[in-house]
């Protein structure tokens, strides 16, 4: 892309730039707690495998609950339910702050995860929605931008704010979110309204017809092991593993940490997730989704899989922020698949939270695996096992056609494609079905 055309490029919708505003704010705080969650589960003396049930169990009601998410949306709007999602895990942030046992714990948690899919999918059915065609890659990267950036500097805050003890930053946390509830609130008060007076007039694209495409099918697996290793397990045994492995260690004479060293592991996850984002949703609009959704799971796969073996914080952190670079990677494009095939004359609440309800099975899967692992066998052998699993997700798009295809023979590419054939599904070169 030439500089001229950059300059020209347009800028994202204003509601596109609220909802990102907002995802920031969100980011941030979950940044600050997901260093801490593990650690303050242990508090009630909680075993590898229960503190990986604390994510679980988020994920769980977050599986459980999607369907009903899709539904809500059609029927009642992005925005509303978004919002209602935000506050309900803001309540559940309030309540973990103050919980006095191991159950209390993981039953606040697993409320979090009913306000979490109402939120995530309402959120990807207005990115959807309201994504011009042309630049559908750029929206997913920016709203991914948004949870990355947070992300970065959450960890180390919340490292900061452990000498406070473990239950203030689930109240900074809480408070942050009842934050971009009133911002959306606020910001897209028109945009509801002029929601709320008119009749969505688009159909519903049926789960069955997205079911049919090969891209579709590869993109849950995906999801799913994306789901394992990036929520599941980055967020339960990662930062025990860093915690553990290297706290202590002393490196150019500064002594690292347990804390200091499971939030540094998350947030150069972070920082190589933001770095990859910047290319990768853009080079997708140009080139297509499934190079880059191809090279992302690769890299994540390889990266995640030796970090049991690494003995040194050093190579460890860089293997965490390589591993974050793939994951960029393959993010926005992924998302931005399931919004070709869905196209802009459609709604997309029962296709995009099925995506999620696969994200959240690996989300589930995942630590409750990986904690028994741990604890039969180590470390090495749980990452190991998430190599595998996000290897299997790559496997699975070798297969799968691209979905943004070019509007014409070595033309652009639109990603408004309403319904793709691959080749030998149809015996024939790809081809747009108008």
């Amino acid at each position: 892309m030439s500089a001229a055309s950059r300059r020209r490029r347009p800028p994202l919708p204003r509601d596109i730039r609220v909802l990102v505003a907002a995802a920031f704010v969100i980011a941030m705080g979950f940044g600050i707690i997901a260093p801490l969650l593990p650690q303050y589960a242990t508090t009630f003396n909680a075993s590898a495998t229960a503190v990986a049930a604390v994510v679980s169990a988020f994920g769980l009601t977050r599986l459980l609950f999607a369907p009903l998410s899709g539904r809500l949306t059609n029927r009642l709007g992005e925005t509303p339910v978004y919002m209602t999602g935000v506050l309900i895990v803001a309540t559940s942030m309030f309540l973990i702050a103050f919980a006095q046992s191991y159950g209390q714990l993981l039953a606040f948690r697993a409320l979090g995860g009913i306000g979490s899919t109402l939120f995530t999918v309402s959120a990807m059915a207005f990115l959807a929605r309201k994504s011009p065609p042309t630049m559908r890659g750029r929206v997913s990267g920016a709203y991914a931008s948004a949870f990355l950036i947070g992300n970065i500097a959450g960890p180390i805050v919340g490292s900061a704010l452990s000498v406070f003890g473990f239950r203030v930053p689930f109240l900074i946390y809480g408070s942050s979110l009842v934050l971009a509830a009133l911002m959306v609130f606020v910001l897209l008060r028109e945009t509801r309204r002029a929601d709320r007076a008119s009749t969505d007039p688009r159909p519903s694209m049926p789960l069955r017809e997205a079911w049919d495409h090969r891209a579709y099918r590869a993109a849950l697996v995906s999801f799913a092991a994306n789901g394992w290793a990036t929520i599941g397990v980055r967020n339960s045994v990662t930062p025990l593993f860093a915690a553990s492995a290297f706290g202590g260690t002393v490196v150019l004479g500064w002594t690292l940490e347990g804390p200091l060293m499971a939030g540094l592991a998350l947030s150069l996850f972070a920082a190589g997730n933001v770095v990859a984002v910047t290319f990768s949703s853009r080079l997708s609009d140009v080139h297509g989704r499934k190079p880059l959704i191809l090279t992302g799971l690769t890299v994540t796969a390889l990266a995640t899989g030796v970090l049991g073996v690494l003995g040194h914080p050093v190579p460890f952190l860089l293997a965490c922020m390589l591993a974050g670079a793939g994951t960029g990677t393959l993010n926005a494009p992924q998302q931005a698949s399931i919004a070709d095939l869905v196209g802009p004359g459609r709604s997309a609440g029962p296709v995009m939270s099925t995506a999620q309800m696969a994200g959240d099975l690996g989300a589930i899967a995942g630590p409750l695996l990986v904690g028994l692992v741990v604890d039969a066998g180590g470390y090495g052998w749980a990452f190991a096992l998430t190599g595998a699993v996000l290897a299997v997700g790559a496997l699975a798009w070798c297969r799968a056609p691209e979905t943004n295809l070019p509007i014409a023979p070595g033309g652009p590419r639109t990603g408004s494609l309403p319904r793709i054939q691959a080749p030998e599904e149809v015996g024939q070169p790809h081809r747009t079905v108008e």
